[in-house]
C-alpha cells in the first residue's frame, strides 16, 4: 500500500503508475472541519530522511465526501481514508461520514493527533485514551478499522493491546519519529513549528523493532511501515511479522516505487522457492 500523506488521493499518480497494481492507496489525511495546516516552512531535508509538519492540511470530510470521493470511487485497489481528529467525537463523526461511502472499505485511524480537551497530549501516548477513540470509532464505523501508532512512546506494545482490545481489526506502525533541524547561520529551527515528523531510510531499523514487537503482543493483522525503499526493505518487515507493507517517503523519490517493490518481493519468493507471502511472514529466526 501507499501510505497516507505520500500519494495524495492516487489520482494525482494515475498519468506515472498503472494504480490497480498496487494493494491500497491511503489517501491524505481527512478530518471532520478544515483545515489549513502549519504555516510555511513545515518540510525539511535530514540525512537519510526528511522532517514534515503539514499539519494534516485539507477541506474537511463533507468535501472529501462530495468532490474527492468520486473522483477515486472507480480506482481499481482498496481506497482507504486516514482519518484524524482534535476530539473523540471528532474521530466518531468523521469515521461516520466515512462509513455511508460504499467503496471506501476500511479507514486508518491516526492516533498521533493531539487531544485539544487533554492540554495536547497525543491520542495514542496513553492507552486509556487510544482504547477510548477507537471505541468511539467502532461505535460508528462497521466496516474494516486500522490504527496507525505512533512510536513516541515507552510501550507501543501496551499500545496495541488496548486498540486491539477496543475493537481494531488491524494495526499499521509506525507513524513519524519527533525530531528537528536547525539552520546554524540563523541559529533558528528550519520548521516553523520547530519540531516535526520525521520519515525514511533513517527510521526503519526503530519500525522495524516496532513491527516484531506488536506482531508478538497482538492476534490482529500488523502493517508495516517506516524507511521501506526498496523490496528487500519491505522483505524484512515480513519476517519481523507485518502481513502487508504501506510505501511512504519512497513515492518522493520514485513515484512508481510501490509497484517496483511488489514486483521485487515475487522475485525474491520465485528464487527462494516461497509459494505464498504467507510462508515468511513472521519467519525471524531468533
Amino acid at each position: 500500500m501507499t501510505a497516507s500523506g505520500t500519494f495524495g488521493y492516487g489520482t494525482e499518480f494515475a498519468d506515472l503508475v498503472d494504480l490497480s497494481q498496487i494493494g491500497g492507496i491511503i489517501v491524505k489525511g481527512t478530518t471532520l472541519h478544515h483545515r489549513e495546516g502549519n504555516p510555511y516552512p513545515r518540510m525539511a531535508e535530514t540525512p537519510s530522511g526528511m522532517l514534515n509538519a503539514v499539519g494534516l492540511q485539507n477541506k474537511g470530510v463533507d468535501y472529501f465526501v462530495e468532490h474527492i470521493y468520486p473522483t477515486i470511487c472507480d480506482i481499481d485497489s482498496q481506497m482507504i481514508v486516514n482519518v484524524s481528529g482534535s476530539s473523540v467525537e471528532d474521530y466518531a463523526a468523521t469515521a461516520e461520514k466515512i462509513a455511508a461511502l460504499d467503496k471506501i472499505n476500511a479507514i486508518e485511524v491516526n492516533i498521533s493527533c493531539p487531544n485539544v480537551k487533554q492540554g495536547g497530549m497525543g491520542f495514542g501516548t496513553n492507552p486509556e485514551m487510544a482504547a477510548q477513540v477507537i471505541n468511539a470509532v467502532r461505535r460508528a464505523y462497521p466496516k474494516t478499522i486500522i490504527v496507525k501508532l505512533s512510536p513516541n512512546v515507552t510501550d507501543i506494545a501496551e499500545i496495541a493491546r488496548a486498540v486491539e482490545g477496543a475493537g481494531a481489526d488491524s494495526i499499521s506502525l509506525i507513524n513519524t519519529l519527533l525530531g528537528m533541524a536547525i539552520d546554524t547561520r540563523t541559529r533558528r529551527p528550519i520548521l516553523s513549528t520547530v519540531t516535526g515528523g520525521l520519515s525514511g531510510p533513517c527510521i526503519k531499523p526503530v519500525a522495524l523493532r516496532c513491527v516484531w514487537q506488536v506482531a508478538k503482543a497482538v492476534k490482529v493483522p500488523v502493517i508495516g511501515l517506516g524507511g521501506i525503499m526498496t523490496a528487500n526493505d519491505a522483505i524484512e518487515f515480513f519476517l519481523a511479522g507485518a502481513t502487508a507493507i504501506q510505501v511512504g517517503m519512497a513515492n518522493f523519490v520514485d513515484p512508481a516505487v510501490s509497484v517496483k517493490i511488489k514486483q521485487g518481493i515475487d522475485d525474491y519468493l520465485n528464487k527462494n522457492g516461497y509459494s505464498s507471502i504467507k510462508q515468511i511472514i513472521g519467519a525471524l529466526e531468533v
